[in-house]
Formats: C-alpha cells, sequence, structure tokens
C-alpha cells in the first residue's frame, strides 16, 4: 500500500550529496549527464509535496516512474562502449529505494523487476555488436540484478518496520490522549461532587432552620388576614402580601431540600413512552406547549426502564418545561425521540428532548448542570441541577447538544429492564 514517504530530511541530504558525487565523477564535461543529475537532485526536493498533490495512489507510482526513467536516460549518456557496461549502473538503486520507500513487499519487488528489466533491456543492443560471457559478463549482471531486489527488499523491510512502530506510537498516544482526557473529565466530576455534597449540607441545614421561622410567619399572615377581613384594606393587601411571598420562599425552601436530601429510589420497570405522553400533558395543562408542535419518534418494541416513576416525571416534565420555556412566545417544535440499545449486559434506554429555540452558548454547557447557575431572570438554577442529580442516582446520565440559533437536545439515558423481574428496590444514594 501506498504512503506518505515516513523518512527524515536527512535522508534527502544523503540523496543529494550521491548525486552530487556522482555529478563529480567522469565525464564532468557531460552536459547531458550534469543535467539529468540536477533534474533528479530538483525532483528528490519537491518529491513530497508532488505527490501529496498528486494523490496517495498515483503519486508514488509517477515518483519511482520518473526516477527510472531519469536514470535510464543517464545510462545512454554515460555509456563507455555500451549503456550496460556503464559505471553509473548504480543509479538504478534510486528507483528501487523510492519503490522501497513507498510500498509495501509485492509492490517493492513489482518495481525492482521493472526497473531490472529496464537494465537489462540495455543487453539486447550490446549483443549485437559484443558476444556475451556467460561465465565472466552474465554472472556480473545477476550480480547487479540480484543487488537491486537486496537492496530493495531490506530498505523495505526497514520502512515497513518504521512504520509499524510510528503506528504503534500513533495508537499509544491516542490512547494516553483518551485516557487524560477521561482522567480530567473524572477529575472535575469528583470536584463537582464534592462540591454539590458540601452545597447539600449547607442548603439543608440551612433549610430546615429557615422553614420553622416560615411556618411562624405563614401562620400569623394567615390569622392577621383573617382579623383584618373588612376593615382596613390596605393591612389586608399588606398581609396579602407576606402570605403570598412567604408561599413563594416556603416553595424554594423545598427545592433546596429536593436538591439537598438523599436520593431514596423505589425503582420499578415502567414503559417510557407513557411516562412521556403523561409529562407532556403536565406541560400542556400549565400551559406552558401552548403554541409547540409536538413531535413524537417512539421506537417499536421498547423495553422497560428501571426507574422511580416518581422522579423520572419531575425530571421529564423540568426538561419539558425549559425547552418549551426557551422556544418563547413564537411557535416552535419538540421533537421527544425514545430508543434503545440492547447492548448486553448494559441495555440501556434512552431520551432525546429537542427544541427549535435560540441554543446555549459552547461556554455555557458545562454549567447549565451546575447548581444556582441560571440564564432565567426568575429562578434560581436548581432544576437542571436536581435533574441531573436524579439520572446520576439511577446509573444513567444527561447530556447536551447544541448549536446557537438551531435548539437544545436534552439527551437522558436510563438502565434498561430487559431481563429484571418488577420489583421495588429501595437505595438511598
Amino acid at each position: 500500500m501506498a504512503e506518505e514517504r515516513a523518512t527524515p530530511v536527512w535522508m534527502d541530504l544523503l540523496w543529494l550529496l550521491f548525486l552530487a558525487g556522482l555529478a563529480l565523477l567522469p565525464p564532468i564535461h557531460e552536459l547531458h549527464k550534469q543535467v539529468i543529475l540536477l533534474v533528479l537532485g530538483l525532483f528528490q526536493l519537491i518529491e513530497k509535496p508532488l505527490i501529496r498533490d498528486a494523490g496517495e495512489r498515483r503519486g508514488p507510482v509517477l515518483a519511482v516512474m520518473v526516477k527510472l526513467t531519469l536514470a535510464t536516460v543517464l545510462l545512454n549518456h554515460t555509456r563507455d562502449v555500451s549503456p550496460i557496461l556503464s559505471s553509473y549502473w548504480p543509479v538504478f538503486f534510486v528507483p528501487v529505494t523510492t519503490a522501497a520507500i513507498y510500498f509495501g513487499p509485492v509492490g517493492t519487488l513489482l518495481w525492482t523487476s521493472i526497473t531490472s528489466a529496464a537494465y537489462c533491456s540495455y543487453l539486447i543492443p550490446a549483443m549485437k555488436d559484443f558476444e556475451l560471457d556467460w561465465n565472466k559478463g552474465g554472472s556480473q549482471l545477476l550480480l547487479r540484478v540480484l543487488f537491486f531486489f537486496f537492496v530493495g527488499m531490506t530498505v523495505n523491510r526497514f520502512v515497513v518496520e518504521y512504520r509499524l512502530q510510528v503506528r504503534r506510537y500513533q495508537l499509544l498516544s491516542q490512547s494516553l490522549a483518551e485516557t487524560n482526557r477521561e482522567l480530567r473529565q473524572a477529575q472535575d466530576e469528583a470536584r463537582r461532587a464534592e462540591r454539590l455534597a458540601a452545597l447539600g449540607q449547607l442548603s439543608a441545614g440551612l433549610a430546615h432552620e429557615i422553614r420553622n421561622p416560615l411556618g411562624v410567619i405563614k401562620g400569623s399572615a394567615e390569622i392577621l388576614n383573617q382579623k383584618l377581613a373588612g376593615s382596613d384594606a390596605l393591612a389586608q393587601e399588606l398581609s396579602g402580601y407576606i402570605y403570598t411571598e412567604v408561599n413563594r420562599v416556603s416553595a424554594l425552601v423545598s427545592r433546596f431540600l429536593d436538591f439537598a436530601r438523599p436520593a431514596r429510589l423505589e425503582l420499578h420497570p415502567e414503559q417510557m413512552p407513557p411516562l412521556l405522553d403523561a409529562c407532556l400533558k403536565m406541560a400542556a395543562d400549565l400551559g406552558a406547549s401552548a403554541k409547540v408542535r409536538i413531535l413524537r419518534e417512539y421506537a417499536p418494541g421498547l423495553p422497560p426502564a428501571m426507574i422511580d416513576r416518581e422522579l423520572c416525571e419531575q425530571v421529564f416534565t423540568n426538561l419539558i418545561l425549559n425547552a418549551c420555556e426557551a422556544m418563547g412566545e413564537q411557535d416552535g417544535d419538540l421533537k421527544i425521540r425514545i430508543n434503545s440499545s440492547q447492548a448486553q449486559p448494559a441495555a440501556q434506554v434512552w431520551v432525546e428532548i429537542e427544541d427549535s429555540g435560540p441554543g446555549i452558548a459552547p461556554d455555557l454547557r458545562e454549567q447549565i448542570f451546575n447548581p444556582f447557575f441560571t440564564t432565567k431572570k426568575t429562578g434560581v438554577g436548581l432544576g437542571l441541577a436536581i435533574v441531573s442529580k436524579i439520572v446520576d442516582a439511577h446509573g444513567g446520565s444527561v447530556k447536551v447538544e447544541s448549536s446557537p440559533g438551531r435548539g437544545a437536545c436534552f439527551r437522558v439515558t436510563l438502565p434498561a429492564a430487559v431481563s429484571v423481574p418488577a420489583r421495588v428496590e429501595k437505595m438511598t444514594v
């Protein structure tokens, strides 16, 4: 197989020194010889870009043919009595070694045979004027041809070994790069898990401490609102504000607790299409998908997923509401795709929720799952953090793909319950 030449620059310098040495040998004042050697040297310098432009298949063939032609012409202009007797016969090593560098063993044998045939073709006109002495001249000719094959196959062996070694180094480098990437990802996930654990403990403590006084304020606001019924309108309105805002803060505290408390899973085999349909209905009841076209793409024969239905409803409802909100007041398409992978032992069911909104900037994709990170004017940025926590507790994964102006696609992967009997698993994570 032809490949781009894998030789260092110093090999080109050696070739040029070799050609320069030939130029300094007699006949020195033979113009044709010097021109041919100069052309060979120039071609050696431009060979690599020429082959790259000509293509992987045609380039090496062209290089060997050019050098073989120049070597043949050179022998014609440096002959003593007959071209086959010229002392410049080693110039045929140039096309032989070039073929050995670019081709495999079979290609090297083929081109060496062609080169040997080109050299031996000078025997035909020589036989017209001379009688060949097979004991001396014939054995010398055969020895030269054998040296062509010896040099070609020796060079090709080293080149093949060099290519295999380079390939091994490339594979090792790719493996190390992939390992380093996975290690960095694991380190990032470990640091994120540590931050989330510390933040969860802090959030739980604060939420418990805040919830008690909030209950007192809420109860007091209700009593105050009842006492002021039908009296001072301004006081009643203010007590109503207190009651409303306390409810909002209480809901926020509940979200903190949802994020902070360990996820206690009750796992059952569940079919995903009915679950997604229920989540879409919930979003429709909230008025979030009024102007959105729902496109369902459910693969046939889906296996059940081993999930906690209530928590997964929370996950997919949150993602659907986010997708609808991202598309805003304009009409948009919300695509829900469900498919599965039956590869054992880790069969999976995955759900994709794709919107046609403005998308997510590349520098924000790694941050959107962090707690308290949000691009919305309202909210505290716990929605996707809770989604990620629930999916991780199931042993799944959630990823996002997005291009600015082309929407976002959240892919949630969950373990399938292909051969798992229906049961309840309680697991604290």
